[in-house]
Protein backbone atom coordinates (compact mmCIF):
# COMPACT_ATOMS: atom_id res chain seq x y z
CA UNK A 1 0.00 0.00 0.00
CA UNK A 2 1.41 3.29 -0.97
CA UNK A 3 1.60 6.16 1.18
CA UNK A 4 -0.67 8.07 -0.79
CA UNK A 5 -3.42 5.65 -0.36
CA UNK A 6 -3.02 5.03 3.24
CA UNK A 7 -3.40 8.91 4.04
CA UNK A 8 -6.85 8.73 2.00
CA UNK A 9 -7.88 5.22 3.79
CA UNK A 10 -7.01 6.53 7.22
CA UNK A 11 -7.51 10.30 6.84
CA UNK A 12 -9.46 11.93 9.78
CA UNK A 13 -12.76 13.09 7.79
CA UNK A 14 -12.96 9.19 6.11
CA UNK A 15 -12.73 7.48 9.45
CA UNK A 16 -15.64 9.61 10.52
CA UNK A 17 -17.43 7.96 7.49
CA UNK A 18 -16.69 5.31 8.01
CA UNK A 19 -18.39 5.43 11.48
CA UNK A 20 -20.80 7.04 10.07
CA UNK A 21 -21.82 4.03 7.76
CA UNK A 22 -21.46 1.87 10.57
CA UNK A 23 -23.63 3.64 12.53
CA UNK A 24 -26.87 2.99 9.78
CA UNK A 25 -27.34 -0.36 11.24
CA UNK A 26 -26.84 0.32 14.58
CA UNK A 27 -29.64 3.30 14.04
CA UNK A 28 -32.28 0.54 12.14
CA UNK A 29 -31.54 -1.98 15.09
CA UNK A 30 -32.63 0.47 18.06
CA UNK A 31 -35.36 2.07 16.08
CA UNK A 32 -36.88 -0.99 15.03
CA UNK A 33 -36.89 -2.05 19.12
CA UNK A 34 -38.08 1.60 19.62
CA UNK A 35 -41.79 0.48 19.67
CA UNK A 36 -41.14 -1.46 22.72
CA UNK A 37 -38.39 0.17 24.86
CA UNK A 38 -38.05 3.84 25.80
CA UNK A 39 -34.24 2.74 25.92
CA UNK A 40 -33.94 1.62 22.69
CA UNK A 41 -35.59 4.64 21.21
CA UNK A 42 -33.64 6.64 23.35
CA UNK A 43 -30.66 5.43 21.81
CA UNK A 44 -32.08 5.85 18.27
CA UNK A 45 -31.93 9.27 18.57
CA UNK A 46 -28.68 9.74 19.94
CA UNK A 47 -27.60 7.47 17.22
CA UNK A 48 -29.11 9.60 14.34
CA UNK A 49 -27.63 12.80 16.72
CA UNK A 50 -23.95 11.06 16.53
CA UNK A 51 -24.38 10.33 13.20
CA UNK A 52 -25.44 13.96 11.98
CA UNK A 53 -22.59 15.20 14.12
CA UNK A 54 -19.91 13.20 12.22
CA UNK A 55 -21.66 14.32 8.82
CA UNK A 56 -20.63 18.00 9.80
CA UNK A 57 -17.33 17.11 11.47
CA UNK A 58 -15.93 15.03 8.70
CA UNK A 59 -16.53 18.43 5.93
CA UNK A 60 -15.09 21.01 8.05
CA UNK A 61 -11.70 18.82 8.76
CA UNK A 62 -11.33 17.46 5.28
CA UNK A 63 -11.64 21.57 4.19
CA UNK A 64 -9.93 23.18 6.97
CA UNK A 65 -7.15 20.83 7.09
CA UNK A 66 -6.77 20.00 3.33
CA UNK A 67 -7.59 16.70 3.38
CA UNK A 68 -10.24 16.35 0.85
CA UNK A 69 -9.69 12.83 -0.72
CA UNK A 70 -11.12 11.24 -4.06
CA UNK A 71 -12.20 8.29 -1.90
CA UNK A 72 -14.10 10.98 0.61
CA UNK A 73 -15.68 12.36 -2.22
CA UNK A 74 -17.28 9.05 -3.42
CA UNK A 75 -17.73 7.90 0.21
CA UNK A 76 -19.59 11.18 1.57
CA UNK A 77 -22.43 11.24 -0.97
CA UNK A 78 -22.70 7.57 -0.36
CA UNK A 79 -22.99 7.74 3.54
CA UNK A 80 -25.36 10.43 3.21
CA UNK A 81 -27.59 7.88 0.78
CA UNK A 82 -27.62 5.44 3.09
CA UNK A 83 -28.65 7.07 6.06
CA UNK A 84 -31.26 9.18 4.02
CA UNK A 85 -32.81 5.51 3.03
CA UNK A 86 -32.01 4.11 6.40
CA UNK A 87 -34.50 6.89 7.79
CA UNK A 88 -36.95 6.35 5.24
CA UNK A 89 -36.91 2.73 5.70
CA UNK A 90 -37.46 2.75 9.54
CA UNK A 91 -40.13 5.80 9.20
CA UNK A 92 -42.15 3.30 6.33
CA UNK A 93 -42.62 1.25 9.51
CA UNK A 94 -44.81 4.29 11.29
CA UNK A 95 -46.24 5.90 8.35
CA UNK A 96 -47.46 4.12 5.43
CA UNK A 97 -47.39 7.61 3.21
CA UNK A 98 -43.80 7.07 3.11
CA UNK A 99 -43.44 4.26 1.10
CA UNK A 100 -44.46 6.16 -2.44
CA UNK A 101 -41.90 8.49 -0.61
CA UNK A 102 -39.00 5.82 -0.52
CA UNK A 103 -39.75 4.75 -3.71
CA UNK A 104 -39.37 7.86 -5.45
CA UNK A 105 -36.16 7.93 -3.70
CA UNK A 106 -34.93 5.12 -4.94
CA UNK A 107 -35.44 5.45 -8.26
CA UNK A 108 -34.44 9.06 -8.19
CA UNK A 109 -30.85 7.86 -6.72
CA UNK A 110 -30.54 4.82 -9.10
CA UNK A 111 -31.35 6.86 -12.02
CA UNK A 112 -29.53 10.17 -11.03
CA UNK A 113 -26.41 7.29 -10.59
CA UNK A 114 -26.27 5.54 -13.63
CA UNK A 115 -26.72 8.83 -15.28
CA UNK A 116 -23.58 10.68 -13.62
CA UNK A 117 -21.94 7.52 -14.68
CA UNK A 118 -22.63 7.65 -18.21
CA UNK A 119 -21.83 11.06 -18.93
CA UNK A 120 -18.86 10.88 -16.52
CA UNK A 121 -17.61 8.55 -19.16
CA UNK A 122 -18.48 10.98 -22.06
CA UNK A 123 -16.04 13.81 -19.84
CA UNK A 124 -19.53 15.56 -18.70
CA UNK A 125 -20.18 16.25 -14.95
CA UNK A 126 -22.71 18.35 -12.84
CA UNK A 127 -20.69 21.10 -11.28
CA UNK A 128 -22.63 20.42 -8.10
CA UNK A 129 -25.50 20.58 -6.20
CA UNK A 130 -27.84 23.04 -7.97
CA UNK A 131 -30.75 25.53 -5.15
CA UNK A 132 -33.84 22.79 -5.91
CA UNK A 133 -31.40 19.69 -4.67
CA UNK A 134 -30.59 21.32 -1.43
CA UNK A 135 -34.08 22.11 -0.86
CA UNK A 136 -35.02 18.86 -0.62
CA UNK A 137 -32.44 17.18 0.71
CA UNK A 138 -33.02 20.21 3.74
CA UNK A 139 -36.66 19.27 3.63
CA UNK A 140 -35.77 16.00 3.56
CA UNK A 141 -33.91 15.98 6.74
CA UNK A 142 -35.89 18.34 8.46
CA UNK A 143 -38.93 16.56 8.30
CA UNK A 144 -37.86 12.95 8.91
CA UNK A 145 -35.87 13.95 11.60
CA UNK A 146 -38.48 15.64 13.31
CA UNK A 147 -40.82 12.70 12.53
CA UNK A 148 -38.13 10.60 14.22
CA UNK A 149 -37.50 12.49 17.32
CA UNK A 150 -40.96 13.31 18.27
CA UNK A 151 -42.68 10.35 20.16
CA UNK A 152 -45.55 7.97 18.33
CA UNK A 153 -48.65 9.33 18.81
CA UNK A 154 -47.67 13.23 19.28
CA UNK A 155 -47.79 14.51 15.86
CA UNK A 156 -51.90 14.68 14.58
CA UNK A 157 -51.81 12.48 11.12
CA UNK A 158 -52.97 15.34 9.19
CA UNK A 159 -50.05 17.60 10.12
CA UNK A 160 -47.41 14.56 9.60
CA UNK A 161 -49.48 13.77 6.21
CA UNK A 162 -49.06 17.53 4.86
CA UNK A 163 -45.18 17.05 6.02
CA UNK A 164 -44.32 14.42 4.42
CA UNK A 165 -46.17 14.94 1.17
CA UNK A 166 -44.14 18.69 1.21
CA UNK A 167 -41.07 16.28 1.35
CA UNK A 168 -42.07 14.40 -1.33
CA UNK A 169 -43.13 17.06 -3.51
CA UNK A 170 -39.59 18.67 -3.17
CA UNK A 171 -37.64 15.74 -3.90
CA UNK A 172 -40.08 14.80 -6.72
CA UNK A 173 -39.39 18.43 -8.06
CA UNK A 174 -35.86 18.06 -7.69
CA UNK A 175 -35.65 14.58 -9.72
CA UNK A 176 -37.49 16.21 -12.92
CA UNK A 177 -35.29 19.29 -12.65
CA UNK A 178 -31.98 17.26 -12.34
CA UNK A 179 -33.35 15.23 -15.38
CA UNK A 180 -33.93 18.93 -17.34
CA UNK A 181 -30.46 19.59 -16.56
CA UNK A 182 -28.97 15.96 -18.36
CA UNK A 183 -31.14 16.58 -20.97
CA UNK A 184 -29.38 19.89 -21.51
CA UNK A 185 -25.64 17.69 -21.12
CA UNK A 186 -26.94 15.25 -23.74
CA UNK A 187 -28.10 17.68 -26.14
CA UNK A 188 -25.09 20.12 -25.99
CA UNK A 189 -22.49 16.48 -26.11
CA UNK A 190 -24.83 15.69 -29.22
CA UNK A 191 -24.40 18.83 -30.80
CA UNK A 192 -20.28 18.50 -29.71
CA UNK A 193 -20.56 21.89 -27.69
CA UNK A 194 -17.88 22.20 -25.20
CA UNK A 195 -18.13 21.02 -21.44
CA UNK A 196 -19.16 23.70 -19.56
CA UNK A 197 -20.63 23.78 -15.98
CA UNK A 198 -24.13 22.45 -15.50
Amino acid sequence: MNNKLKRELFSVPNILTYFRIILIPIFVMFYVNSAHSINCYIASVMVLVASGLTDVLDGRIARKYDQITELGKLLDPVADKLSQCAILACLVMRYRLFIPILAIFVIKEVTMAVLALVFYRLGRKLGGAHWYGKIATSSFYLITIFLLLVPPGRVPHQVSDALILLSGAFMLFAFIMYIRVYAVMWKDHKENKPNKRY
